[in-house]
């Protein structure tokens, strides 16, 4: 993938914020809470816990099909930040060798059990926060955690750093471009070229960001980032909202899997 594709590519979560469907109507506060809650009760599980996750992936599963959102980008996005939790559990079928379980004659050890755990948490807490984005946009998150009462140090300090990873792709192509059209067959390439490319970039991002913060001043910036969108709780916000957590708990407090494994045990006896 080219520069300029991950440029846009970056870009395409808040591109799909601008859905008219009924998850982008929502109330940016109400989608905040509602993956807040979500997040914060998937992380509640055991270390060992991995059949009661499965049923939380009909959350995100509803917002892609609600939302009209790609479920390839959207997995596609996941994948590429999946190396971090890989390593983080990719050592504990290593270091817990205790046998917990046996699936299909095979031993199962607790190091595997936490290994898949910590890898379903991962796809269920990242595939919320991602779709959070692409069905409210990320000033839009930023400006409902502003109306939930975050500090505006924090929330203006998220959103300039979102917007900052544009400005900074925009010169990082500026000076690929520059160097390719002065480069004949792509030559000049090596390390100590790209050490003087990066320096070259850090010089202009903050020269950039100097005189874009000057521009903010002259306009009356006081540390707080305005907007003209007044959001507002509606029923259907509260149901939503209600409704996620009401589920949310069901789900956390009672054995779900557990309970259809032993339905479907019955029926096909």
């Amino acid at each position: 993938m080219t520069l300029d594709e991950r440029y846009f590519d970056i870009g395409r979560l808040d591109r799909l914020s601008y859905g008219e469907t009924f998850v982008h109507r929502l109330d940016p506060r109400a989608k905040v809470l509602a993956t807040a809650f979500f997040i914060v009760t998937v992380v509640s599980f055991p270390p060992f816990e991995v059949a009661a996750l499965v049923p939380f992936f009909l959350f995100p599963v509803l917002l892609i099909t609600l939302g009209a959102i790609p479920a390839r980008f959207v997995l596609r996005k996941i994948l590429f930040v999946s190396p971090f939790a890989l390593f983080i559990g990719v050592f504990n079928p290593i270091l817990d060798t205790r046998t917990v379980a046996v699936v299909a004659g095979w031993p199962l050890s607790a190091g595997w059990l936490s290994f898949l755990s910590i890898l379903l948490k991962f796809v269920l807490t990242t595939g919320a926060a991602l779709l959070l984005v692409a069905t409210t946009s990320f000033p839009g998150v930023c400006h409902a955690l502003r109306r939930l009462g975050f500090p505006a140090l924090f929330v203006s300090q998220l959103l300039f750093l979102y917007r900052y990873l544009f400005v900074l792709m925009e010169e990082a192509m500026r000076i690929v471009r520059a160097h390719d059209l002065r480069s004949f067959g792509g030559r000049g390439m090596g390390v100590g070229v790209h050490a003087r490319l990066l320096g070259i970039l850090f010089l202009r991002t903050v020269d950039r960001a100097e005189r874009v913060y000057r521009a903010m001043l002259s306009r009356g910036f006081q540390g707080d980032v305005p907007t003209l969108k007044r959001f507002r709780m509606g029923g259907r916000d509260w149901a939503f909202l209600v409704t996620t957590a009401v589920f949310l708990g069901v789900f956390r407090a009672f054995p779900v899997t557990e309970g259809i494994g032993r339905l479907a045990e019955g029926w096909f006896r």
